[in-house]
C-alpha cells in the first residue's frame, strides 16, 4: 500500500503557526519570546532540513526499512513470514496503533541517546542551542541526525511492520513534536498523567540543572516515568532556556558544528585512548580531570548543596 508522509503537509503548516505565534507574541507584549536573529538562524536550519530531508532522510529511511523488511520478512508461498516465526503485520487499525506506540518507545531511546552520547549530542545540541522557546525553535534541527536516526527505527520493519507504516508514524511523531514548542499552552490536566505536553517540553529545553536531560518522550510521558527521566514543570522555578555551553552565535554554520569542534579539541588534549573515546562516546560534560561535569554529576552536586543549605529550597531564584 502507498501512503503519503504527513510531513509533506508539515512545512506550510509550520510556517503558518510560527507566523501566528510570532504575531500573537508581539501583539501581547511578549517580545522576549522571539528574537529576530535567532528566528532567522532557526529558519535557515529548518529550510536546510526541509531540503535535505527528502533527499537523504526519507530516501535513506525507506531504503533501509525496505531492505530490512525484505530480509526479515521473506515471501513464503505468497505470504510474508517474519523470521521469528509468525506472519508479518498487515494494515489493520490496531496494527497502526501498536506501530505508533513502538515508534514512541523508539523515539524515547533515540532522543535520550542524543542527550547522553556526546557525538550524538553534537548533532542534537543544534535544536537546544536557542535561548528562546517558541515554534521557530521547533524547526531548528541539526542536519547530521539524518545520518543515524533511521538505524534506531530499523527494528520495526525487522519484526514485521510495513516500511511505509513506519515512515508515516515517524511523520506523525514529528508533527506532534513541532506543536509542543509553545509557552502559550498551559498544563492540560488529566492528559499530563500520560501525555508529553507543552509544559513538560519546556522542562526539556531548560538549562536549569534540575531540568537537564528530562522528558525525552514523544507523544507519551510514560517511558520517562518508567525509566526515571520525567520532571514536572515547577511554577516556582524561573526557566532559563538553551544550553549551558552556548555557541554564542547566530551563524548557522557555527551552530551546526560548534560541538564537533569542541569534541576535536578535547580529543587532542587527551593522552590516553580510553579518554579520547570517552570524549567522543561518553556523556556530554565528561572530562578525565574533572574540569567539566556530566549532567548527573551536576545534579548530584546541586542536590548535596541544597541538602546542606535547606533554606535555598524556599527561595525563588533570581
Amino acid at each position: 500500500m502507498d501512503f503519503t508522509n504527513p510531513l509533506v503537509y508539515g512545512v506550510p503548516v509550520f510556517i503558518a503557526f510560527i507566523l501566528l505565534e510570532l504575531t500573537y507574541s508581539k501583539a501581547h507584549g511578549d517580545d522576549h519570546i522571539y528574537n529576530w536573529k535567532d528566528l532567522a538562524a532557526s529558519g535557515f536550519m529548518g529550510v536546510g532540513s526541509a531540503i535535505l530531508g527528502p533527499l537523504f532522510k526519507v530516501a535513506f529511511a525507506i531504503a533501509l526499512f525496505e531492505g530490512v523488511y525484505e530480509l526479515c520478512n521473506p515471501l513464503v508461498n505468497g505470504v510474508r513470514a517474519n523470521f521469528l516465526g509468525y506472519q508479518s503485520f498487515g494494515y489493520a487499525w490496531y496494527v497502526w496503533i501498536i506501530c505508533q506506540l513502538a515508534d514512541d518507545f523508539t523515539y524515547y531511546w533515540f532522543h535520550r541517546a542524543n542527550h547522553e552520547i556526546r557525538i550524538l549530542w553534537a548533532a542534537h545540541i543544534v535544536h537546544h542551542s536557542s535561548d528562546n522557546f517558541n515554534l521557530g525553535t521547533a524547526v531548528r534541527n541539526g542536519w547530521f541526525t539524518i545520518l543515524y536516526k533511521p538505524f534506531f527505527y530499523a527494528w520495526l520493519p525487522a519484526i514485521g511492520f510495513p516500511p511505509e507504516m513506519v515512515v508515516v508514524c515517524l511523520g506523525i511523531e514529528a508533527l506532534w513534536q513541532f506543536q509542543l514548542h509553545s509557552v502559550y499552552v498551559p498544563k492540560l490536566g488529566f492528559l499530563e498523567k500520560f501525555m508529553n505536553t507543552h509544559t513538560m517540553h519546556q522542562v526539556h529545553h531548560a538549562q536549569n540543572v534540575e531540568y537537564l536531560d528530562k522528558n525525552h518522550g514523544g507523544f507519551l510521558s510514560i517511558f520517562d516515568k518508567m525509566f526515571g527521566t520525567w520532571k514536572e514543570l515547577d511554577d516556582d522555578i524561573d526557566v532559563k532556556y538553551g544550553v549551558i555551553h552556548s555557541p554564542d552565535s547566530y551563524n548557522p554554520m557555527v551552530i551546526l558544528t560548534h560541538e564537533y569542534k569542541d569534541i576535536w579539541n578535547d580529543v587532542k588534549k587527551a593522552d590516553k585512548l580510553s579518554h579520547k573515546l570517552m570524549y567522543i562516546f561518553g556523556p556530554p560534560g565528561w572530562s578525565h580531570d574533572g574540569s567539566t561535569l556530566t549532567v548527573k554529576q551536576q545534579q548530584r552536586m546541586s542536590k548535596k548543596h541544597k541538602e546542606a543549605n535547606p533554606e535555598l529550597l524556599f527561595q525563588r531564584p533570581n
